[in-house]
């Protein structure tokens, strides 16, 4: 695909300052065993027809090639160049968690654990190294997933060649062929595995897994959790693992999908070579039944999760039925969603307005190919769940009743329209991982994926075919709610006896007249905004040339940001950055900075509220998004060339005349009483309850507010915090983005540019404070599970730009570290699903910054985590690290720098506020020289100024025993001795 040359320039001045070279591809060598791979009589036994395709009238997208192998492997290829100089590979084997017996639960979400660590083509834990070392990072860059109808391991190959694919493709081959299943492997990832479902959120995951039982009663779905039981875990063997896997893994099970920046030709021929000589164990089996919904089954269900909110869920359920993916096929479906989507804004209206749900949603939907469902979702406020249900039913009662006007009918069509013709517009910077994972969810689903042109086709030719009409709709809602059953689960927070008769009856009791009337939305132009005032001049203009970025400066002294790239066809990234942010906000006592994000935007403008608005933008690439910053606050959107002037004045009429509608503050107070319970109940909750504030050594504007200070927020007192700090600041504008410099100019100086002059905050910022260092960690409790516990060790930085070198250094670091805990707290003592180091560095504020370990761990493990953080942080300050452990920690950083630096997200966040103060642009500059230029040396210094023992804060969450007090922790057991390296996915 071509690149325009403002886009590829770009990541290769950016290798030469990070020191890493893109790949030469034009000059890169095919391995001479691929080329005779090429020549062999393999590969003219290739069959090269449309395998996707073959019932269905959908036209291909013609950059997609197929094949399938002699042994019947299929692979499904195309070149796609986002970013340059990717590869992203899909290998999916046909097999999830429906596949197993009982005995075998948890199995194939195991075999895809053991597949990371180690093949036949290579040693145990030595493929996570390899790959770095080609510049991945782990975690993102390489993962798998386990579903309950499929196992898929997933590649992004930067900076790829054919040579480090080829590699790449022997480890991925011998992974799903030839994975290491032995007891000893097995002794070593197992914990792991159970670190994995022990650290789950446990509310969360029993209320899930009681829809499943609920709504898919008598079927394998109802107990099929991927992760599996301890009990099936404890005693799985080598022997039964390599059974399920002999069995299920099998060419004629698995497809290879490749989407990257070369030619589809390479990638059928190294398919070819690294997959050809797989062959499947015994016959390849039939799919298990997965049955159809049983109208006998229970059909309501209650639990009581006492930290989750009350909650109804219910489905209309129906047998799943394989269908060809057909023209008409979709635009029936496109009908069925526009049918949900009407329901969905009428309930979202109501819930708005206040009444007896915060939120409510209808959609559709084909679950793991066992059943279709008609899903509604409902959040009561408070807990007259039995209100809400009746309520909701009303709504949907109605709409089954009586047919939607044409103007919903248009309103629903609108964005579909838009949604779909912006894929069309933006697909030149549709990613190539994006196309591997839609080819992977087609297969999954047993549907087709297409161009996006072919899709919006569709759409098309279903309207000049008038397929949605008000009668159309209603027959269509009609059908969604029809089925062999409905079901129902509702979670409430103390058990009651009775409930499951009151949710059967509340299912079953007449709803009519409950709707009320329907609202109708009036129609809105631009023309209703508040008046602005006259546009402002242009004052200077000053190019930026090495980010092909330009500082205009404005007559009301407005700045702008404008940056032209065409790299992302028709996408054009707004922020209006404003004001203080967190600079801004009282530190001496609390305030309702916590609604902010939920209850500005909804607001309205002047006398228009939030219908009024989205009706206003129906049918365009207009959105409006806050948020808070450490030194602005920030209004962002995405939107397109042709919509980029509204744009603008939408966000600046908001700026001019906020909206100060009182029922999103009342929506958000209920949303966030509903949360409160779920605080306590893991130690996730705990962390994001109390973390933040206490961090900030109890500084309020990070703090949660207390219930109590929840409930005494108002409209009144939220205005009185919100409209002074937004009215004032100096204000600058970034334009990122595929469009006219000029345009863009002059849709600023026409919005924001006729806003009048502001005055910058004249009170004092307040200090950014970290708490004192502890001998011993704090301890604090949950009341979740008794084998879930977190740790938490954190040293303090720094922040502001005077030091900024360091926060670079901080991130390598931290990158280091991070792989090191992984390494030892979860491949070798299994005592840790997923620890990670991280750290922050506060541009905007002078002081904040942090370099922190986290980990989830069983009560008795939490000395261990300290003592190895501890270990780790010695050992980086005691001697510089090796030369392979450098560059591969520094090889995928600097990729990703690469990658990021392609789209405009990245330059968007490196150069905000850059017009006020020139220093950000050299940060961004020492960016890239600092990473590029790291040295061992240079990271043991910077470990030796941070990682101060007597500096550092530590914490702790564990369970609450009976009696309120924290568990009696176990002494914490000796690190293992050091082994062979090990590692999981």
């Amino acid at each position: 695909m071509h690149v325009p040359f403002g886009a590829s320039r770009r990541p290769l001045i950016l290798a030469l300052l990070l020191g890493l070279a893109l790949p030469a591809q034009g000059q890169d060598a095919a391995p001479q065993t691929a080329v005779a791979a090429a020549q062999s009589p393999t590969a003219a036994q290739v069959d090269r027809r449309n395998w996707l395709f073959v019932d269905s009238d959908i036209k291909p997208d013609p950059e997609w090639h197929y094949g399938t192998l002699p042994n019947g492997l299929r692979y499904a290829v195309r070149k796609n160049g986002v970013p340059p100089g990717q590869v992203s590979v899909r290998v999916r084997i046909d097999a999830g968690s429906l596949m197993e017996t009982d005995s075998e639960r948890g199995y194939a979400h195991l075999i895809e654990h053991l597949s990371f660590r180690g093949s036949a083509f290579v040693p145990d834990g030595e493929a996570k190294r390899i790959w770095q070392r080609m510049g991945t990072t782990f975690g993102s860059d390489t993962n798998a997933q386990t579903t309950a109808t499929q196992t898929v391991y997933k590649l992004d190959l930067p900076s790829a060649s054919e040579v480090r694919l080829d590699e790449s493709l022997k480890i991925m081959a011998g992974m799903v062929s030839k994975p290491n299943i032995t007891d000893a492997a097995l002794g070593a990832e197992r914990p792991a595995v159970l670190a994995e479902q022990r650290e789950a959120p446990g509310p969360q995951v029993r209320f899930s897994e009681a829809q499943l039982k609920t709504f898919f009663a008598g079927q394998p779905l109802a107990d099929r959790s991927p992760i599996g039981t301890i009990d099936t875990l404890s005693a799985a063997n080598a022997g039964k693992v390599k059974a399920f896997h002999d069995r299920w893994y099998r060419p004629e099970r698995a497809v290879v999908v490749i989407s990257g920046d070369f030619d589809p030709a390479m990638f059928e021929r190294l398919v070819i070579k690294n997959f050809s000589g797989w062959q499947g164990v015994g016959k390849n089996p039939a799919d298990p039944d997965f049955g159809k919904p049983d109208p006998k089954q229970p059909t309501t269900a209650v639990i009581s999760e006492p930290s989750l909110p009350p909650v109804v869920t219910m489905a209309v359920v129906k047998p799943w039925k394989y269908q060809s993916d057909t023209i008409v096929m979709n635009q029936n479906r496109l009908v069925d969603s526009v049918a949900a989507r009407v329901i969905s804004r009428r309930l979202e209206t109501r819930a708005r307005a206040g009444g007896s749900f915060i939120r409510a949603s209808v959609s559709t939907s084909d679950e793991s190919r066992s059943a279709s469902l008609t899903f509604v979702s409902i959040l009561p406020i408070g807990n007259d769940w039995e209100a809400a249900l009746k309520d909701v039913r009303a709504v949907i009662a109605d709409a089954q009743k009586n047919a939607p006007s044409e103007a919903e009918v248009q309103r629903e069509l609108a964005d579909f329209d838009t949604i779909m013709r912006t894929s069309v517009e933006t697909q030149g910077a549709e990613p190539g991982a994006s196309q591997a994972d839609d080819m992977v969810q087609a297969l999954d689903i047993r549907e087709t994926t297409t161009a996006p042109a072919t899709i919006y086709a569709v759409l098309k030719d279903a309207i000049a075919k008038k397929m949605f009409t008000p009668q159309t709709v209603l027959a269509s809602t009609r059908r969604i709610f029809s089925g062999d059953a409905t079901r129902a689960l509702v979670n409430i927070q103390t058990p009651e006896e009775g409930a499951v008769t009151k949710l059967a009856a509340a299912l079953q009791s007449d709803v009519s007249g409950l709707a009320g009337k329907r609202n109708t939305q009036g129609k809105v132009t631009f023309a209703n905004l508040p008046k602005l005032g006259k546009p402002a001049t242009v004052v200077s203009r000053e190019k930026i040339p090495e980010f092909d970025a330009e500082k205009v400066v404005f007559s009301n002294g407005v700045r702008l940001m404008l940056r032209v790239s065409p790299a992302e066809s028709t996408r054009v990234y707004v922020r209006v950055r404003f004001g203080g942010g967190y600079n801004a906000l009282p530190a001496d006592r609390e305030t309702p900075v916590w609604a902010g994000d939920m209850a500005l935007v909804a607001g309205g403008i002047g006398k228009l509220g939030q219908g009024d608005l989205e009706q206003l933008t129906a049918g365009r690439r207009i959105g409006l998004d806050f948020d808070v910053g450490e030194d602005a606050f920030v209004y962002g959107a995405m939107t397109s060339p042709a919509d980029l002037a509204d744009q603008m004045k939408l966000i600046a009429a908001r700026m001019a005349a906020p909206g100060w509608d009182p029922n999103p503050v009342t929506r958000a107070k209920s949303m966030a009483l509903a949360g409160f319970a779920g605080f306590d109940a893991s130690p996730d909750g705990v962390l994001a309850r109390d973390l933040e504030g206490l961090l900030h050594d109890g500084d309020p504007r990070w703090g949660t507010p207390t219930r109590e200070q929840v409930a005494a927020t108002n409209p009144a007192n939220f205005r009185s915090l919100w409209e002074p700090v937004l009215a004032e600041g100096p204000i600058e504008v970034q334009v990122f983005g595929d469009i006219n410099a000029e345009a863009a100019i002059q849709a600023v100086g026409a919005s924001i540019g006729a806003l009048p002059p502001r005055a910058a905050p004249a009170r004092p910022t307040p200090p950014v404070k970290f708490p004192a260092h502890n001998a011993s960690p704090l301890i604090l409790t949950h009341g979740g599970p008794d084998n879930q516990a977190a740790a938490v060790i954190v040293w303090p930085t720094g922040g502001g730009l005077d030091q900024i070198a360091d926060s670079n250094a901080l991130d390598v670091l931290a990158a280091v570290f991070s792989d090191r805990l992984f390494d030892r707290l979860r491949s070798e003592a299994g005592a840790s699903y997923s620890p990670s180091v991280q750290s922050q560095w506060p541009e905007g504020m002078s002081a904040g910054g942090r370099l922190f370990a986290i980990g989830q761990v069983a009560p008795n493990n939490v000395g261990l985590f300290f003592k190895m953080s501890r270990e780790i942080a010695a050992d980086l300050v005691a001697k510089p690290i090796g030369d392979d452990e450098l560059q591969r920690t520094l090889t995928p950083m600097k990729e990703l720098i690469l990658r990021q630096a392609t789209g405009n997200t990245f330059w968007l966040n490196q150069l905000q506020g850059g017009t006020y103060d020139l220093r950000r642009i050299d940060a961004v500059r020492n960016m890239f020289r600092g990473i590029g230029g790291m040295t061992a040396v240079k990271l043991q210094a910077i470990a030796a100024k941070y990682l101060r023992p007597d500096a550092d804060w530590t914490m702790a969450v564990v369970p609450r025993g009976k009696d309120g007090k924290p568990v009696s922790l176990a002494e914490a057991p000796s690190a293992p001795a050091p082994a062979a390296k090990k590692t999981g996915r």
